[in-house]
């Protein structure tokens, strides 16, 4: 025996997704304003660290290709 789905009205269910949307961001434990701007601003350092690490392997690994390999 097949079983057939069980369909709802198009604008039924966007509605209920939108209602069940809101109840789940309502259990949601937001961070605080303060820990919001020390995380972000950890993860803006870290990057530009990293950044300023790669480009100045990026950069020594260009002048050894070029002085072994190319002799210049």
């Amino acid at each position: 025996m097949k079983r057939r789905a069980v369909t709802t009205k198009p604008s039924r269910s966007r509605f209920r997704f939108f209602g069940e949307t809101i109840s789940e961001l309502k259990k949601v434990t937001w961070l605080t304003r303060r820990e919001i701007i020390y995380l972000t601003t950890l993860v803006l350092i870290t990057a530009a660290v990293a950044g300023l690490i790669l480009g100045v392997l990026d950069y020594g690994f260009s002048e050894l290709v070029e002085k072994v390999f190319l002799g210049r």
